[in-house]
C-alpha cells in the first residue's frame, strides 16, 4: 500500500494492477534475520493500539501454532520488532520524499524514527525492480505497470476499519478459546485411550496366563478326575440312595453307584490303596440298600397289579417301563432275589389274564347262536330253521340260510380291529352265527399277549434272555390259551355251519399273519392248536354233507321213470342245486386266495362229485323218457350253478366255473 505514496501520483490516475506481478515491486526478503515486517497503517500504533497486526500472531494456543508443535517444526513466530527500521522511511531515503496530509503527518509525527536507524545491511539490500529504472518504475506513463488506486482515509474510516478488525480479532480470540479447548479434549482422550490400551494389554495378558492355567488343571483333571470318582461317593448320592424317592433322579444315582461298584470290583484285582479300600465296604452297603428299596418298589406294584378293575398295561407302561433298570441291577446283584420278583410277576399275570378272560367268556356265551345241526345238512329234507344260545335253551329264532355267505364274510374285510366289550356282550340281543363270539375272544387274546410279550421282552430283556422271556410268556398265558381252545371246541363240537367253520379258519390265519407282522412268535402254539380243531371238524362237516347228498342218491330209484311221469315232472332246478349253489359260492368267495394244498379243496370236489351223481341219478329217475327233457333239467341246474359262482375270482373259483362251463356245453347240444 506504499507504492501509492510516492510523489507525484495521485488517486485513481493508476492504471489497474496486472494478474501477473505483486502490488510491490519488491520481492519478499529472504534474510535469515526474521520475516519481513509490514509497515503500521497510519495513525495506528503498534503497541498501544488494540488492532490487530495482520502478520503479528499474539495467540500462542492458535491452531496453526499448535500444527507447528504438533509436527515438531522448531520455527516459532515472532512478533513486531520494535527496533526495526521503517519501511516508508528506507523507501523515502530510496525514492525520495512524497507528499503527505496534514492529518497524516499529524498521526505519523510520534512514529517518526531517527535515520540513524537504518543499518548497513538495509542499504546494501539489493531489489530485483524487473529489469527497470526508479525512473521507469516511478513514471504515470508507464502502460504496463499496474499500479493500486490510493484514495486518502480520513479518521472516521480509520475508525470503521479499526471496528471491523477488533471484530475479527475477537472472532479469532473465540476460535483460539475453542480450539484450546478441543485440543485439551483430543489430549485428555489420548491420555485416556493410552490407560486403556495399558488395561487391554494387562487384561490380555491375564488371560492368557488364566488360559494356561485352565489347560493344566482341566489336564490334571483329566487324569485325576476318574481316579477321584473311584476314590469316593458323594453324600448327594448316599442321602438319595438311602431315602429319596424313587424316579428318574434315583434310578440315573443308582447307575452311578452300579458304575463306581463296577469299577471298584475291576481294581480289586490290583494293588489296592488305602482310599480304595475304604471306599469298598461303602459301595457293598449302598448296593444292599439299593436292593432293597428295588424290592420294596417292585413288590408295590406287583400288589398293583392285583387290585379290582385295574387296567395292568397302564401300571406296565407307567411304574414298570419306566424303571426297567431297577430289575437289571437287581439281577446284576441279586439274581436270587430277582427270580422271587419275577416269580411273584408271572403268577399274579396268570391269574390278571385267566380272570379277565373267563369273565369275558362268561359274558360272550350270553350271545344268542344260529344252532346249525345235521338237520341242516345239503341232502336233509326237513328245511326246519332253529336258534338257541350254547347253554341250551330253545328259542324262537329268526330264520336263516345255512347254506349262504351273505354278508357273513364282512368280518374278513372290517377295519374295526376291536373286540366287543363285557358290557355289550351283556347287553347284546341279536342273533349272530358262531364266529362273532369265536373273533371277538381271540382278537381280545390276541391284543393282549401282543402287549405282554412286548412288556416282557422290554423289562426283563437283556437281563433275561429271549428264551427266558418266551419261557415265562407261556407260563403266563397257558391257562388263558387252554380257555381260549375250549371256547373254539365249545362252538364247533356240534355245529354243521360248514360256512361258519371256513370263516372261522380264515379268521385264525389272519390272527397268524398279524402276529407275524407284530413279531410275536410266542403265540404260534395256541394259533396252530386253534387250527387243529377246527379243520377237523370243517372236514367232518363237508363228509355229512357228502353223505346226506349220497343217501339222498340212495333213495331214488334205480330204473327210469315212466313217460307220464316224465311229461308232469318239472325241469326246474332241484333244491339241492340250490343249496349247494350257494354253499359253493360261499366256500369260494372265502377262498380267494387260498391254495392248493388245503383240504377244503378235496372236500369240495367230493361234494361236487355228489351232487352231480345225485342230479344225474335223479333226471334219470324222473325224466328217463325223455332225454331231452332230462338234458333240459341237467342243462338249468348247471345254469344255476354257473350263475351262482360267476362273481366270485381266484383260482379255484376259476376251475370250478370252467367245470360247470363244459358240463353246461356239454347237455346243451341236446336241448
Amino acid at each position: 500500500m506504499w507504492l501509492d505514496r510516492r510523489p507525484g501520483q495521485h488517486p485513481g490516475s493508476a492504471a489497474p494492477p496486472p494478474n501477473n506481478r505483486s502490488v510491490s515491486p519488491l520481492p519478499q526478503r529472504t534474510s535469515s534475520r526474521g520475516p519481513y515486517l509490514a509497515p503500521q497503517r497510519p495513525g495506528l500504533d503498534t503497541r498501544g493500539s488494540s488492532a490487530l497486526s495482520l502478520i503479528s500472531n499474539d495467540s500462542s494456543s492458535s491452531l496453526l501454532a499448535s500444527a507447528k508443535k504438533t509436527n515438531g517444526s522448531s520455527l516459532r513466530q515472532s512478533s513486531t520488532v520494535d527496533d526495526a527500521p521503517d519501511p516508508e522511511e528506507v523507501l523515502a531515503r530510496i525514492l525520495g520524499q512524497f507528499p503527505r496530509s496534514n492529518t497524516t503527518q499529524q498521526q505519523q509525527q510520534p512514529e517518526a524514527k531517527p535515520a540513524s536507524g537504518i543499518t548497513q545491511d538495509d542499504l546494501d539490500f539489493d531489489v530485483d525492480f524487473g529489469g527497470l529504472t526508479l525512473t521507469e518504475l516511478a513514471g504515470p506513463d508507464v502502460s504496463s505497470r499496474q499500479v493500486d488506486n490510493y484514495k486518502p482515509q480520513s479518521v472516521q474510516d480509520y475508525e470503521r476499519d479499526k471496528a471491523k478488525f477488533e471484530d475479527l480479532h475477537r472472532s479469532i480470540r473465540a476460535c483460539d478459546d475453542i480450539l484450546s479447548s478441543v485440543e485439551s479434549n483430543l489430549t485428555n482422550f489420548r491420555n485416556d485411550l493410552a490407560a486403556v490400551s495399558a488395561d487391554i494389554e494387562s487384561l490380555q495378558a491375564r488371560s492368557q496366563a488364566l488360559n494356561v492355567r485352565l489347560e493344566n488343571r482341566k489336564a490334571v483333571e483329566k487324569g485325576l478326575g476318574p481316579l477321584v470318582d473311584e476314590l469316593s461317593v458323594s453324600p448327594l448320592v448316599i442321602t438319595t440312595i438311602v431315602e429319596g424317592h424313587v424316579d428318574e433322579t434315583w434310578v440315573k444315582v443308582l447307575a452311578e453307584v452300579d458304575k463306581r461298584a463296577t469299577a471298584h470290583k475291576k481294581n480289586a484285582q490290583q494293588p489296592q490303596s488305602k482310599a480304595l479300600a475304604d471306599v469298598g465296604p461303602l459301595l457293598e452297603k449302598l448296593i444292599l440298600k439299593a436292593i432293597e428299596r428295588i424290592r420294596e418298589f417292585l413288590v408295590a406294584q406287583i400288589k398293583a397289579l392285583r387290585s379290582p378293575h385295574i387296567n395292568a398295561q397302564i401300571i406296565q407302561q407307567q411304574n414298570f417301563l419306566r424303571f426297567k433298570d431297577l430289575f437289571a441291577f437287581l439281577q446284576k446283584h441279586q439274581p436270587t432275589l430277582a427270580g422271587e420278583i419275577c416269580q411273584a410277576y408271572m403268577n399274579t399275570m396268570r391269574w390278571y389274564y385267566l380272570n379277565q378272560f373267563t369273565r369275558y367268556k362268561q359274558s360272550l356265551d350270553k350271545l344268542k347262536l344260529h344252532i346249525i345241526d345235521k338237520n341242516d345238512a345239503m341232502g336233509h329234507e326237513d328245511t326246519s330253521r332253529r336258534t338257541t344260545v350254547l347253554s341250551g335253551s330253545k328259542l324262537g329264532g329268526v330264520p336263516h340260510d345255512a347254506f349262504s355267505i351273505g354278508r357273513r364274510n364282512e368280518l374278513l374285510k372290517t377295519k374295526d380291529q376291536i373286540a366287543m366289550s363285557s358290557y355289550l356282550a351283556d347287553e347284546d340281543q341279536t342273533t349272530h352265527y358262531l364266529e362273532v363270539p369265536f373273533r371277538n375272544f381271540n382278537l381280545a387274546l390276541v391284543d393282549n399277549a401282543t402287549a405282554e410279550y412286548t412288556f416282557l421282552v422290554s423289562f426283563f430283556s437283556p437281563a433275561l434272555s429271549l428264551a427266558v422271556v418266551s419261557r415265562h410268556f407261556n407260563y403266563i398265558f397257558d391257562p388263558t390259551f387252554a380257555l381260549g381252545q375250549a371256547l373254539t371246541k365249545q362252538l364247533v363240537s356240534d355245529t354243521y355251519d360248514g360256512l361258519g367253520l371256513l370263516l372261522c379258519v380264515r379268521l385264525n390265519q389272519h390272527f397268524a399273519f398279524e402276529l407275524q407282522r407284530r413279531r410275536v412268535p410266542v403265540v404260534d402254539g395256541y394259533i396252530n392248536g386253534t387250527a387243529m380243531v377246527l379243520w377237523p371238524r370243517l372236514q367232518s362237516v363237508m363228509d355229512a354233507h357228502c353223505e346226506s347228498v349220497k343217501a339222498l342218491t340212495s333213495a331214488l330209484p334205480n330204473k327210469a321213470g315212466s313217460a307220464s311221469q316224465a311229461k308232469t315232472a318239472s325241469a326246474a332246478p332241484h333244491v339241492v342245486t340250490q343249496r349247494f349253489g350257494q354253499f359253493l359260492h360261499g366256500v369260494l368267495a372265502l377262498s380267494t386266495e387260498a391254495g392248493d394244498d388245503e383240504p377244503i379243496a378235496s372236500s369240495l370236489h367230493r361234494l361236487r362229485i355228489e351232487v352231480e351223481a345225485f342230479l344225474a341219478k335223479y333226471s334219470q329217475a324222473q325224466l328217463g323218457a325223455d332225454a331231452r327233457k332230462r338234458d333240459r333239467f341237467l342243462y338249468n341246474n348247471y345254469s344255476l350253478i354257473l350263475t351262482i359262482i360267476s362273481d366270485v375270482s381266484g383260482k379255484l373259483a376259476t376251475e370250478q366255473q370252467d367245470h360247470f362251463e363244459s358240463l353246461k356245453a356239454s347237455v346243451q347240444e341236446n336241448i
